[in-house]
């Protein structure tokens, strides 16, 4: 496999070639903010929040989903770069329902770890307080539309490491949505395993177990990693 040399944030790299701005980033101990990305899941860059500066490049990259080039220099942590990332949490908020001190993952939320990151205390936009609709008719799980960020996580973890393929999203603009089945009741829906998968990939609070409360959310990442783990190991196979 061939091998690229760059710079990033002054910081000389060689990796390969087939890696990521992000997997470079890594490799040097830097820590680029991102909310749609999760170790083990296919990238899709939909958060934005991972973008950098190239040197060259008229535009702002998604690190995530941007092989790297021989001779690249990177920045991630210029003054654009930190006023657009506190822009696009702003967004965030400012486009659906996100009341903290009433969410079952308050404290343990990484939408709410990322406004600190960014040194975000309001909003510049109007809100939009959409109607969004709350689903409780799974057994054991719910989801509140008002509280997802349409990251796509939970579509990608229960399509790529399930393998059920629950989830997925409808619509466009504001009107995007995730929905269950063919936009069916969750408690309808004859794929779901009730693996509880997508409520570990969730970042915020928008898929919980249901009797959770105000910040009693928890998650275990662990059993993500173990099975993509297992999976690329193939420990499971003869």
């Amino acid at each position: 496999m061939s091998v690229c040399t760059l710079i990033i944030d002054g910081h000389n790299i060689a990796i390969a070639s087939d890696a990521t701005i992000l997997d470079a980033a890594k490799e040097v101990g830097i820590d680029i903010p991102k909310l749609c990305y999760l170790e083990g899941l296919s990238s899709v860059g939909a958060c934005r929040l991972c973008m950098v500066e190239v040197t060259g490049e008229n535009k702002l990259l998604a690190a995530c989903v941007t092989t790297v080039q021989e001779g690249m220099e990177i920045q991630t942590q210029t003054p654009k770069l930190q006023n657009y990332r506190r822009m696009t949490v702003e967004m965030l908020f400012a486009e659906g329902n996100h009341v903290c001190s009433f969410c079952v993952a308050n404290g343990n939320c990484e939408l709410q770890d990322m406004a600190v990151t960014v040194g975000m205390d309001h909003s510049r936009f109007p809100y939009q307080f959409p109607t969004r609709s709350i689903d409780v008719s799974h057994s054991q799980f719910g989801i509140d539309r008002n509280r997802c960020i349409l990251c796509t996580r939970c579509v990608r973890v229960c399509d790529e490491i399930e393998g059920a393929h629950v989830w997925d999203v409808a619509n466009r603009g504001d009107q995007c949505d995730i929905i269950a089945g063919l936009d069916q009741p969750w408690g309808e829906v004859s794929a779901c395993t009730s693996c509880g998968k997508c409520v570990d990939a969730c970042p915020t609070g928008a898929i919980f177990r249901q009797g959770t409360t105000t910040g009693e959310k928890e998650r275990d990442r662990s059993k993500l990693e173990f099975l993509v783990n297992a999976r690329q190991n193939q420990e499971w196979s003869r």
